[in-house]
């Protein structure tokens, strides 16, 4: 009997897991163009396997659902195991990761013909981890970055297909306001990768005299410490409201305690606060309990 392996060959389909919708599209639309066809989409409903579900999952989910082709599959894995039988059973020749904070064993990254490839946003090995674009913010910096690279069984180690700097992050940043830069690069460099990938390309070792590491933020972030610099307390009112924080950053004005949603380091309307460092101006607050 003569078997026809050319379809095997051929083949290019590809699982996406990611944390939303905008990452879906980019990724969707990066692949339809490539050649690559999505089979399945999973969400990353939770931050460990196993774990409760994220407090937007519910939201996250109805918007996926928006956009989700209606041929397509659509999972949301509890379990590695479960994760790993769902990509086996789709018979994906290419694995996509955007915004998935699960570590992916080696027995679920051998699962897919041409490897898996993970979209972060940051210039790696600089920001390694769960939170680089958090990590950017906090620090100031005036643009960020976006890697596609293949994955090991570390986080953010294995080797670049491609990345570009040079992304604004904007004083008043928002994820909706960060996408309308970053989505059309992350496309692009996705393009780029999906090319590379076919072609067997293994990417370029990253240099481990860079790395840092990007983590979640400490509870001590929670709250304001006015002895630091104005330009810190800005970041820090900066960072949580792109996380859509709801209660927090603390500060306490006065004998109150108050939320601080948006501050300015120029003079503007509102309530100026002398710092470490420097004069911050605190334009919108609420009222709010004391920290725990």
């Amino acid at each position: 009997m003569v078997v026809d392996t050319s379809a095997m060959t051929d083949s290019r389909r590809v699982a996406i897991i990611s944390s939303g919708q905008d990452e879906f599209v980019a990724i969707h639309e990066a692949c339809e163009e490539s050649g690559f066809e999505p089979v399945v989409y999973c969400y990353g409903r939770s931050l460990r396997p196993g774990q409760p579900n994220l407090t937007d999952a519910e939201q996250a989910t109805a918007s996926i659902l928006q956009v989700l082709p209606p041929r397509m599959d659509f999972i949301l894995p509890g379990t590695i195991d479960q994760l790993a039988s769902a990509l086996r059973s789709h018979r994906i020749d290419l694995l996509i990761v955007f915004g998935f904070a699960w570590k992916l064993p080696a027995s679920v990254l051998a699962i897919p013909r041409l490897g898996a490839l993970n979209v972060h946003v940051s210039m790696l090995p600089k920001y390694r981890g769960p939170a680089p674009m958090l990590w950017a913010i906090r620090n100031g910096d005036a643009n960020g970055g976006v890697t596609v690279h293949r994955m090991d069984e570390s986080f953010d180690t294995g080797p670049i297909l491609a990345q570009q700097d040079g992304i604004p992050l904007d004083d008043d940043i928002t994820w909706a306001g960060y996408c309308q830069h970053a989505m059309p690069v992350i496309k692009q460099l996705l393009t780029t990768s999906l090319s590379l990938a076919a072609a067997g390309q293994p990417g370029s070792p990253q240099d481990e005299s860079m790395s840092s590491y990007a983590g979640f933020m400490e509870e001590d972030f929670n709250v304001v410490d006015w002895s630091m610099s104005a330009r810190e307390i800005h970041n820090q009112v900066r960072t949580h409201r792109y996380m859509r924080s709801q209660h927090y950053p603390v500060a306490k004005i006065g004998t109150e305690w108050r939320r601080l949603i948006r501050t300015s380091l120029e003079p503007a309307d509102g309530l100026a606060v002398d710092c470490g460092t420097g004069t911050l101006w605190v334009i919108e607050s609420e009222p709010t309990d004391s920290p725990p």
